[in-house]
Protein backbone atom coordinates (compact mmCIF):
# COMPACT_ATOMS: atom_id res chain seq x y z
CA UNK A 1 0.00 0.00 0.00
CA UNK A 2 2.67 2.22 1.28
CA UNK A 3 4.48 1.81 -2.69
CA UNK A 4 0.95 2.31 -4.43
CA UNK A 5 0.82 5.53 -1.92
CA UNK A 6 4.55 6.86 -3.34
CA UNK A 7 3.50 5.82 -7.30
CA UNK A 8 0.21 8.12 -7.15
CA UNK A 9 2.47 11.09 -5.50
CA UNK A 10 5.07 10.81 -7.68
CA UNK A 11 2.32 10.67 -10.59
CA UNK A 12 0.25 13.72 -9.58
CA UNK A 13 4.13 15.57 -9.19
CA UNK A 14 4.86 14.68 -12.42
CA UNK A 15 1.52 15.57 -13.93
CA UNK A 16 1.92 18.53 -12.27
CA UNK A 17 5.20 19.36 -13.70
CA UNK A 18 3.96 18.85 -17.55
CA UNK A 19 1.29 21.46 -16.81
CA UNK A 20 3.60 24.17 -15.40
CA UNK A 21 5.75 23.07 -18.19
CA UNK A 22 2.89 23.77 -20.80
CA UNK A 23 2.20 26.90 -19.36
CA UNK A 24 5.65 28.21 -19.61
CA UNK A 25 6.00 26.93 -23.10
CA UNK A 26 2.42 28.58 -24.05
CA UNK A 27 3.88 31.97 -22.43
CA UNK A 28 7.28 31.70 -24.54
CA UNK A 29 5.23 30.78 -27.96
CA UNK A 30 2.84 34.03 -27.06
CA UNK A 31 6.16 36.29 -26.53
CA UNK A 32 7.62 34.68 -29.76
CA UNK A 33 4.71 35.49 -31.75
CA UNK A 34 4.67 39.28 -30.18
CA UNK A 35 8.47 40.10 -31.37
CA UNK A 36 7.92 38.13 -35.17
CA UNK A 37 4.60 39.12 -35.69
CA UNK A 38 4.07 39.99 -39.25
CA UNK A 39 4.82 43.58 -40.04
CA UNK A 40 3.16 45.79 -42.75
CA UNK A 41 4.89 47.31 -46.06
CA UNK A 42 7.12 50.14 -44.38
CA UNK A 43 5.35 53.37 -44.26
CA UNK A 44 7.27 56.74 -45.29
CA UNK A 45 6.87 60.31 -44.52
CA UNK A 46 7.24 61.63 -47.39
CA UNK A 47 5.01 62.49 -50.21
CA UNK A 48 0.99 62.36 -49.51
CA UNK A 49 0.07 61.58 -45.90
CA UNK A 50 -2.83 58.18 -45.15
CA UNK A 51 -6.12 60.30 -45.46
CA UNK A 52 -5.13 62.65 -47.98
CA UNK A 53 -6.94 62.83 -51.30
CA UNK A 54 -4.60 61.79 -53.81
CA UNK A 55 -3.14 63.50 -56.70
CA UNK A 56 -5.83 62.69 -60.07
CA UNK A 57 -3.47 62.28 -63.04
CA UNK A 58 -4.74 61.09 -66.74
CA UNK A 59 -1.68 59.17 -68.32
CA UNK A 60 -1.16 57.42 -71.21
CA UNK A 61 -0.13 53.52 -71.25
CA UNK A 62 1.93 50.96 -73.02
CA UNK A 63 -1.14 49.31 -74.54
CA UNK A 64 -1.98 52.87 -76.66
CA UNK A 65 -5.09 53.50 -73.82
CA UNK A 66 -4.84 56.04 -70.97
CA UNK A 67 -6.15 55.80 -67.84
CA UNK A 68 -6.67 58.34 -64.57
CA UNK A 69 -4.45 57.23 -61.71
CA UNK A 70 -6.41 58.62 -58.51
CA UNK A 71 -9.92 60.67 -58.12
CA UNK A 72 -13.19 59.03 -57.44
CA UNK A 73 -13.93 55.99 -59.02
CA UNK A 74 -16.50 52.96 -58.56
CA UNK A 75 -13.25 50.84 -56.89
CA UNK A 76 -10.15 51.01 -54.94
CA UNK A 77 -6.87 51.44 -56.84
CA UNK A 78 -3.57 49.52 -56.36
CA UNK A 79 -0.81 52.00 -57.47
CA UNK A 80 2.41 49.79 -57.79
CA UNK A 81 5.81 51.62 -58.68
CA UNK A 82 8.54 49.38 -60.67
CA UNK A 83 11.15 49.40 -62.44
CA UNK A 84 13.04 47.12 -65.44
CA UNK A 85 16.28 47.18 -63.65
CA UNK A 86 14.85 46.22 -60.45
CA UNK A 87 15.57 42.64 -59.00
CA UNK A 88 12.62 42.98 -56.04
CA UNK A 89 10.32 44.35 -58.74
CA UNK A 90 10.97 41.61 -60.83
CA UNK A 91 10.22 38.73 -57.80
CA UNK A 92 6.80 40.54 -57.03
CA UNK A 93 5.21 40.56 -60.36
CA UNK A 94 3.73 37.32 -60.30
CA UNK A 95 2.92 37.97 -56.58
CA UNK A 96 0.81 41.02 -58.02
CA UNK A 97 -0.92 39.58 -60.59
CA UNK A 98 -2.25 36.45 -57.86
CA UNK A 99 -3.21 39.48 -55.77
CA UNK A 100 -4.89 41.57 -58.37
CA UNK A 101 -7.30 38.01 -59.65
CA UNK A 102 -7.88 37.30 -56.05
CA UNK A 103 -8.79 41.18 -55.14
CA UNK A 104 -10.93 41.69 -58.51
CA UNK A 105 -14.29 42.12 -57.30
CA UNK A 106 -13.08 45.29 -55.38
CA UNK A 107 -9.30 46.04 -56.91
CA UNK A 108 -7.84 47.97 -60.19
CA UNK A 109 -4.20 47.85 -60.36
CA UNK A 110 -1.56 50.41 -62.39
CA UNK A 111 1.70 49.43 -62.72
CA UNK A 112 3.87 52.72 -62.58
CA UNK A 113 6.99 53.54 -63.94
CA UNK A 114 9.25 56.31 -65.64
CA UNK A 115 11.56 57.33 -68.80
CA UNK A 116 11.73 55.92 -72.12
CA UNK A 117 9.09 54.09 -73.24
CA UNK A 118 11.59 51.86 -75.16
CA UNK A 119 13.70 50.59 -72.28
CA UNK A 120 10.26 49.29 -70.81
CA UNK A 121 8.12 47.62 -73.02
CA UNK A 122 10.80 44.90 -73.11
CA UNK A 123 9.75 44.26 -69.39
CA UNK A 124 6.10 44.78 -70.30
CA UNK A 125 6.03 42.10 -72.81
CA UNK A 126 8.79 39.85 -71.00
CA UNK A 127 6.70 39.97 -67.64
CA UNK A 128 3.21 39.84 -69.30
CA UNK A 129 1.80 42.72 -67.71
CA UNK A 130 -0.50 43.06 -70.30
CA UNK A 131 -3.10 42.85 -68.05
CA UNK A 132 -2.38 46.11 -66.33
CA UNK A 133 -2.25 49.54 -67.46
CA UNK A 134 1.07 50.61 -67.51
CA UNK A 135 1.81 54.25 -67.01
CA UNK A 136 5.24 55.96 -67.13
CA UNK A 137 5.11 59.34 -65.49
CA UNK A 138 7.89 61.23 -63.54
CA UNK A 139 5.52 63.74 -62.30
CA UNK A 140 3.51 60.94 -60.94
CA UNK A 141 7.07 59.60 -58.92
CA UNK A 142 7.35 63.04 -57.51
CA UNK A 143 4.35 63.59 -56.67
CA UNK A 144 4.31 60.57 -53.79
CA UNK A 145 7.86 61.19 -53.59
CA UNK A 146 8.54 57.63 -54.58
CA UNK A 147 12.62 57.28 -53.66
CA UNK A 148 12.73 53.35 -53.27
CA UNK A 149 11.23 50.47 -54.96
CA UNK A 150 8.79 48.50 -54.76
CA UNK A 151 6.54 51.23 -53.81
CA UNK A 152 2.83 50.83 -53.63
CA UNK A 153 -0.16 53.41 -52.57
CA UNK A 154 -3.85 51.79 -52.57
CA UNK A 155 -6.71 54.12 -52.56
CA UNK A 156 -9.93 53.68 -51.84
CA UNK A 157 -13.63 54.64 -53.79
CA UNK A 158 -13.36 58.13 -53.22
CA UNK A 159 -9.89 58.59 -53.96
CA UNK A 160 -8.41 58.72 -50.55
CA UNK A 161 -4.99 57.15 -49.75
CA UNK A 162 -5.95 54.55 -47.09
CA UNK A 163 -2.61 52.07 -47.03
CA UNK A 164 1.07 52.55 -49.05
CA UNK A 165 4.72 51.68 -48.07
CA UNK A 166 7.87 49.62 -49.71
CA UNK A 167 7.01 46.54 -50.67
CA UNK A 168 9.07 43.90 -50.57
CA UNK A 169 6.88 39.98 -50.28
CA UNK A 170 3.58 39.01 -50.58
CA UNK A 171 3.06 39.93 -46.81
CA UNK A 172 3.82 43.09 -47.07
CA UNK A 173 1.36 43.83 -50.09
CA UNK A 174 -1.22 42.17 -48.74
CA UNK A 175 -0.96 44.71 -45.52
CA UNK A 176 -2.35 47.35 -47.72
CA UNK A 177 -5.43 45.28 -48.14
CA UNK A 178 -5.66 44.23 -44.43
CA UNK A 179 -4.83 48.00 -43.20
CA UNK A 180 -8.10 49.16 -45.79
CA UNK A 181 -10.29 46.34 -44.10
CA UNK A 182 -10.12 46.78 -40.43
CA UNK A 183 -9.75 50.82 -40.51
CA UNK A 184 -6.33 51.35 -39.98
CA UNK A 185 -3.59 53.40 -41.23
CA UNK A 186 -1.03 50.47 -41.39
CA UNK A 187 -0.64 46.88 -39.75
CA UNK A 188 2.13 48.27 -37.35
CA UNK A 189 -0.30 50.75 -36.01
CA UNK A 190 -2.95 47.85 -35.82
CA UNK A 191 -0.29 46.01 -33.58
CA UNK A 192 0.91 48.85 -31.49
CA UNK A 193 -3.06 49.28 -30.78
CA UNK A 194 -3.17 46.15 -29.51
CA UNK A 195 -0.97 45.83 -27.28
CA UNK A 196 -1.50 49.07 -25.76
CA UNK A 197 -4.72 48.28 -25.37
CA UNK A 198 -3.30 44.70 -23.39
CA UNK A 199 -1.32 46.55 -20.47
CA UNK A 200 -2.75 47.10 -17.58
CA UNK A 201 -4.35 50.68 -16.89
CA UNK A 202 -4.34 51.39 -20.29
CA UNK A 203 -8.10 51.54 -22.76
CA UNK A 204 -8.10 50.27 -25.80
Amino acid sequence: MTSLAVSNALLWVLMLAVIVALWALARQVGILYERVAPMGALITDAGPKLGDTAPSFLLPTLGGASVTVGGVRDRSQLLFFVSPTCPVCKKLLPILKSASVAERDWLDVVVASDGESTEHLGFYAEHKLQQFPYVLSADLGMAYRVSRLPYAVLTDERGVIRAKGLINSREHLESLFNAKEIGVASVQQYLEDARAAAQPGKSA
